[in-house]
């Protein structure tokens, strides 16, 4: 999953693809270098983000899925790539249902729950594919300071099994089959440098949901807490984040950086082949 953020504040990349032209044309080149599914998002979520209203982010991020739906879903646009699917990153039910209409494929809701029912019925009646991400913030608000209040359990692997659980039953009630959702545990949003790590070291507890598990660490400040490298200078910490998960047995990764991570990835799911030959002819 490549990473498009419309914003003039997102904490990695703000403002380099705020314009239409500029959103398109980096998410095409994530599409050549291996993107299978192409995030666009108007909402910057980081930790003191400034929140923007549901007008605004549509401004922001329509036009870019109108563009890139008649780019990558034309048969003219084609090429021997599959084609990207389309997500739209953003907690405000207007902005996924008109996403949605405009050619998006995939909610990513990274306030999943916490925002009434709306945002549920929308994703069931489009019958998009739904990414279902913890986040241990108040119920009930669209502030993006919210998504950070800490977790209050002691065990935050079992927390994040239990909301996945609890929730895809909540989901197939509103029309979105278990079939539909991507199951992500929230990395950086109210975790502890502790509770990010061990979420990273548990992907195996999740994957037994039997549902595709989507790891987000790419830059991510828990990276720079452990190296104390900055933000645009975590490509090796990322990679590392996402060669473990994928052994551990996730199937998703987001990523600002897709081409070294497509091929980060290749490399290990070759040598993890190999590994499962030799187990095989013990």
């Amino acid at each position: 999953m490549g990473i498009v953020n419309v914003t003039p504040d997102s904490f990695s990349d703000g403002g380099k693809f705020a314009g239409p032209d500029a959103a398109v044309a980096h998410a095409r080149r994530l599409a050549e270098e291996g993107a299978e599914i192409v995030d666009v998002g108007g909402q910057s979520t980081r930790p003191g983000a400034t929140a923007v209203d549901e007008q605004e982010e549509l401004r922001r991020v329509i036009p870019v899925i109108e563009k890139l739906a008649a780019i990558f879903k034309a048969p003219s646009g084609r090429s021997a790539k599959p084609v990207p699917l389309l997500s739209v990153d953003t907690f405000k039910p207007g902005v996924a249902r008109a996403a949605l209409q405009a050619g998006a494929d995939i909610v990513n809701d990274v306030a999943a729950f916490q925002t009434g029912d709306e945002m549920w019925r929308a994703v069931g009646e489009f019958g998009a594919g739904y990414v279902l991400m913890h986040a241990s913030g108040g119920a009930g608000t669209l502030l993006p300071s919210s998504l950070h209040e800490a977790a209050k359990t002691g065990d935050i692997v079992r927390e994040v099994k239990d909301f996945f659980t609890k929730s895809l039953k909540k989901l197939n009630k509103f029309g979105t089959p278990a079939d539909n959702v991507i199951l992500d545990p929230g990395l950086g949003f109210g975790k502890s440098q502790e509770q990010n790590l061990r979420l990273l070291a548990a992907v195996g507890h999740f994957t037994t949901l039997g549902r595709p598990v989507l790891m987000g660490a790419s830059r991510k400040s828990f990276l720079g807490r452990l190296t104390g490298a900055p933000i645009n200078e975590r490509l090796p910490e990322s990679l590392a984040c996402a060669i473990l998960a994928v052994n551990a047995g996730a199937q998703m990764v987001r990523a600002h950086d897709v081409a070294e991570t497509v091929r980060a990835i290749r490399v290990a799911e070759a040598i993890l082949k190999k590994n499962n030959v030799a187990l095989s002819s013990r």
